[in-house]
């Protein structure tokens, strides 16, 4: 018969020194950024966690609070290991394409442009009369450049969130903002013929809960 409580102990003892080869190797590094040493020690123990806690789980019916997979180490030199063999083996393109859109409702036009107009007073030099803001579009995007550039900085009241998506693609080559005009609207956000989507993330604006009770039982 197996000696299930030997074979746990050598395993608890494979995950200890693995462990310890990890904090040694991370010591070593001095937080250098991809250390291939680390990644090693990491591999190694990841997969003595999972392989106790699988061995575990067939003795006693019991887990550790580790969730971890298994980790082929040749598949993970090829693909994380240091950065000129990861280049050189990794079959995904380097650059990533994020494109996002979301539609805003504008309940009050005045009100929209008096929140772009007191942005743009905050930004403007002392003594400096800033020039009016005119229009909606043209308030949205003072508000844009006073703040961070996402759409985080439209999060004002006088802008009602509609729904939104995100697209991320694997693309070959990254945008030349140089090769549009700047009022060239598609250019910039039209896919290549060789880009890959890798998801999309639909958004849609937080309901109150009223509005949730009204949705209820409909499908989207």
């Amino acid at each position: 018969m197996t000696d299930q409580h030997g074979e746990l102990d050598a395993a608890l003892e494979r995950v200890i020194d693995a462990a310890r080869h990890h904090l040694a190797a991370v010591r070593a590094a001095q937080g250098r950024v991809d250390d291939d040493d680390v990644w090693q020690a990491y591999v190694a123990l990841n997969n003595a966690s999972f392989a106790y806690d699988e061995q575990l789980l067939d003795a006693f019916g019991e887990v550790t609070p580790w969730d971890v997979e298994s980790i082929d180490p040749e598949e993970a030199d090829e693909r994380f290991a240091g950065a000129e063999g990861v280049e050189a083996s990794d079959p995904h393109p380097r650059v990533i394409s994020v494109r996002q859109r979301r539609d805003y409702r504008v309940p009050s036009i005045a009100g929209l442009i008096r929140v772009a107009e007191a942005a743009r007073r905050e930004g403007t030099p002392e003594g400096d009369e800033p020039a009016p803001v005119e229009g909606v579009g043209e308030a949205v995007l003072e508000l844009l450049q006073s703040g961070d550039g996402s759409l985080s900085a439209l999060d004002v009241p006088e802008l009602e969130p509609l729904d939104g998506v995100v697209m991320v693609s694997e693309v070959g080559t990254p945008v030349d903002l140089e090769s549009f005009d700047d009022d060239d609207p598609v250019g910039p956000f039209q896919p290549a013929a060789d880009d890959r989507l890798v998801g999309r993330l639909d958004e849609h604006p937080f309901l109150e809960a009223d509005e949730e009770h009204d949705h209820a039982g409909h499908a989207h």
